[in-house]
């Protein structure tokens, strides 16, 4: 096995800039999937790679959480960007502590994510020393005496916070927040607070579990499908083939988003020679371009013109056996959304009443209906409103628990959905603490912990001291980037334990350690022989992941392993929690989990079956619902929006084609035009004239806010020399990528309730360089 150097030549200073592309996928996939490949792990690592993805028994992509359909396996059960995932953690590339031996963290600090991310996979661990600007080899054991040295010594166990990313396997999760909670905090911000919070706040009031209830087969199987907020053809590819089935079943799919995406314009199937050469398949019959913030009003709007029509023909629009039978308040609910302004939800979304009667009529003459929705809507500061009002249109219909019909909520990272079933939430219920008490003979703490965002500012209001990420890139994936730089320089220690390079190694507390882990494509082999992890996707499935490539490095430890290893140094020989057979035989983990998280009994054994099992949700099996009122709750929510104040624009933050979260695969976003650059901004064209710019022109993009209720005062935050890119937005709209722009997005500027970033509604002004 061959191993590659670090590469040193990226040149990130050649932005082109082209027409934006109208299909996804095809030929121009297929050729980058391979390239990148080979590029990162050679011809034969490739084959042996790509072949097991997403397989039985093969690996789960470290991608997205997109399910495969049940019982059917492709040969090639991957997408370009699960195939440049692969790429990016099985890569021959390596950084050894010779490297860090001739890069200072004051040089690194000064690359881009891209050039960091490039560089290649971790190979031993890392300490770096108070006032050093290096690097520098530690033993594992000298590692965890020193996690654990600090961890002791402060004053209370708030004091410390515990990131997980949504990579972490079941099991690494599980025993990571018994390790937490074994120490006496409940301090576990995820990522999942940065993107589908605000899905599981509204779904919980709404229909008491806060996941989807839906399956691959039931999109295949819908009538309609409304995708709103959602860009399938970069963030979850395969989900086009399941879109592609349900267009040949006679689906009727309605897209809602700012941009026109080219992934639900047409769609050429790379595993199909006709879909590839021909014109490919038209997904979208209608793209609903919809202003930021305007998707409360739309949905409202037709819950309007739904109960209008209810009442023109009665008993043929209301389920009114469902509505009556299993739902609580839909009088409220239907006396506020008859007096909706339709005037006002015309202007609010930039749609026409034209436009709002034909989806009307879509979801009337729809028997099974689909809804699906990703950050468009969640980053919202009236995110979870907006959900609610989603979901309230599915109950006027009838469309929970039955099949073909129902909410999904497309979550983004490989096991975000799976780690807060494990327990990673700063507030678990009192049901799973108590199980988990009784199995282990613990006590775990009942006090709320902190969310991301609440980490933040505990860390850079000094009530943090010490901070652990497994897994991630905090630095890059949260908000206010200058107020999280530092929050971590405010820690005494900071630990990431990590497969590559990034941002959160260069901005650090006082102390810092890098733990180098073994990534899911990787063989974990421990005392007991090889290992398997588990992980939960997007639509309730748990199913076993197994690495195969011999790991690059004799240094790397998985994250089981890393917990348990730590657990043992810092809560001793004594504790209960037998942590070291948990890190010899991952069966054992999932005996125990099988005891204390209902829907997983015979872990086990049901966990080995061909396509794994479906955890239970209960209404979409027995339309049970674990609310307060115990039936499915109609929200009322006074209509918000997003208006654009003279001379700004709204500005959304989104990912390129060429990254996933904040792991940038390289510098093109083929769909949209852009080649070798990432720092853009995409603006109507009207705009452009009326703001008295040019396409083209390099710009400072300035967040302004106002925080509360204090109108006299105005936040601003800016970042320099983006480049102005015509492109088809709303009027009063822009959109650029993140991370580069998570500068703008206030920390205090928060959906209410779930506490989510607001990363889709940004006021900004473009101000001329010159003008500096």
């Amino acid at each position: 096995m061959t191993r590659k150097g670090p590469r040193d030549d990226i040149n990130e200073n050649e932005l082109v800039v082209s027409h934006p592309k109208d299909s996804a996928a095809g030929i121009p996939a297929v050729l980058v999937s391979l390239d990148r490949a080979i590029e990162q792990m050679g011809v034969a690592r490739t084959a042996r790679t790509l072949i097991r993805l997403n397989q039985p028994h093969g690996f789960d992509c470290p991608g997205c959480a997109w399910p495969e359909t049940p019982g059917h396996h492709k040969p090639a059960e991957f997408c370009e960007n699960g195939a440049k995932a692969v790429a990016e953690e099985a890569t021959l590339r390596t950084v050894t502590p010779a490297f860090f031996a001739a890069h200072p963290v004051s040089e690194l600090a000064g690359h881009t994510d891209y050039w960091m991310g490039q560089q290649g996979r971790l190979t031993h661990p890392m300490v770096l020393r108070p006032g050093s600007d290096r690097y520098e080899p530690i033993g594992w054991d000298a590692a965890y005496r020193l996690i654990a040295t600090h961890l002791r010594e402060l004053d209370s166990p708030d004091e410390a916070v515990f990131y997980t990313s949504g990579r972490t396997s079941n099991e690494a999760a599980f025993l990571y927040q018994l390790m937490i909670r074994s120490f006496g905090t409940n301090n576990m911000p995820d990522c999942s607070n940065m993107c589908h919070e605000s899905s599981g706040s509204a779904l919980t009031e709404a229909i008491g579990i806060g996941k989807g209830s839906v399956s691959v087969t039931d999109i295949e199987q819908a009538d309609l499908i409304l995708i709103a907020g959602q860009n399938p053809g970069t963030n979850h590819p395969r989900m086009l083939l399941t879109l592609e089935k349900a267009k040949a079943n006679g689906a009727r799919i309605i897209a809602i988003n700012p941009l026109p995406e080219a992934g639900l314009r047409r769609f050429k199937d790379p595993q199909k020679v006709g879909r590839v050469l021909g014109r490919g398949v038209d997904i979208a019959d209608e793209f609903l371009q919809i202003r930021l913030g305007g998707d409360m009003a739309l949905f409202q709007g037709l819950g309007r013109l739904l109960l209008e029509a209810e009442d023109r023909a009665p008993g043929t629009v209301v389920d009114r056996a469902f509505v009556d039978t299993y739902c609580a308040d839909f009088d409220e609910y239907a006396a506020h959304v008859r007096a909706v302004d339709l005037d006002t939800v015309v202007q609010a979304t930039g749609l026409s009443m034209r436009q709002l009667e034909d989806t009307a009529r879509a979801l009337i003459d729809s028997e099974r209906t689909v809804t699906c929705w990703a950050m468009g809507l969640t980053q919202q500061t009236h995110a979870v409103a907006t959900i609610q009002e989603a979901t309230n249109l599915l109950l006027l219909r009838g469309m929970i628990g039955k099949p073909g019909a129902g909410v999904c909520p497309v979550r983004g990272h490989s096991n975000v959905q799976g780690d807060r079933t494990m327990g990673i939430w700063e507030k678990m219920p009192e049901e799973f603490l108590a199980a988990l008490d009784a199995e282990f003979s613990i006590e775990s703490p009942r006090r709320h912990g902190w969310d991301t965002v609440d980490a933040i500012r505990a860390m850079r209001d000094g009530h943090a001291r010490v901070f652990m990420a497994m897994g991630g890139n905090f630095v890059s994936a949260t908000p206010d980037t200058a107020a999280t730089e530092q929050a971590l320089r405010n820690c005494e220690l900071t630990v990431q334990v990590s497969t590559k390079l990034n941002r959160s190694h260069v901005v650090h507390g006082r102390t810092a350690l890098i733990l180098p882990t073994l990534g899911r494509s990787d063989l974990d082999v421990q005392s007991t022989g090889k290992q398997s992890v588990s992980v939960e996707d997007s639509m309730s499935m748990v199913h076993l992941s197994r690495g195969r490539l011999k790991p690059l490095s004799d240094h790397l430890r998985s994250e089981v392993a890393i917990i348990c290893q730590l657990a043992r140094e810092l809560l001793g020989p004594d504790h209960p929690v037998p942590w070291t057979q948990f890190e010899g035989d991952y069966d054992l983990i999932r005996d125990s989990i099988s005891r204390v998280v209902p829907g997983f009994e015979d872990y086990n054994t049901r966990v080995r079956q061909r396509d794994g099992f479906l955890l239970p949700h209960p209404p979409r099996d027995s339309r049970e619902f674990l609310t307060h009122t115990g039936k499915a709750n109609f929200a009322v929510n006074p209509l918000e929006w997003v208006p654009t104040p003279p001379g700004r624009l709204i500005l959304q933050t989104l990912r390129s084609h060429d990254q996933y979260n904040t792991t940038i695969y390289g510098l093109d976003d083929r769909y949209r035009g852009v080649k070798n650059g990432r720092k853009v901004v995409f603006v109507n064209a009207d705009d452009i004239a009326e703001l008295g710019l040019r396409d083209g022109q390099i710009v400072d993009v300035v967040s302004e806010w106002t925080p509360g209720n204090d109108t006299d005062t105005v936040e601003e935050r800016r970042i320099h020399d983006f480049r102005i890119v015509e492109y088809n937005t709303p009027r009063g709209n822009a959109a650029a990528y993140y991370p580069e722009t998570n500068p703008l997005v206030p920390l205090d500027h928060v959906a209410a309730k779930s506490n989510t970033p607001v990363s889709k509604a940004i006021v900004v002004r473009l101000e001329p360089n010159g003008s500096r």
